[in-house]
């Protein structure tokens, strides 16, 4: 082989080396955002139906309501 096709083959190899180990670290890096995103979501849904309890047990304060129909 001669030196030009080694030092490409010897670039190319590298340049397949550093997509690898991006690719990696992508994924690790996506694996924990959607970790957090479940954690968020659940979070979510736990405040809202403490909310939603919070609401139910708490009467409504006249500004709240709607007006009449004759308004």
């Amino acid at each position: 082989m001669d030196a030009d096709a080694e030092s490409r083959l010897t670039e190319l190899e590298t340049r397949l080396a550093h997509h690898e180990r991006m690719a990696e670290e992508m994924s690790a890096v996506l694996f924990e955002q959607g970790r957090t995103i479940d954690l968020m979501t659940a979070q979510m849904r736990r405040l809202r139906d403490r909310v939603a309890e919070l609401e139910s047990g708490v009467p409504r304060a006249p500004q709240d309501e709607p007006p009449p129909p004759h308004y």
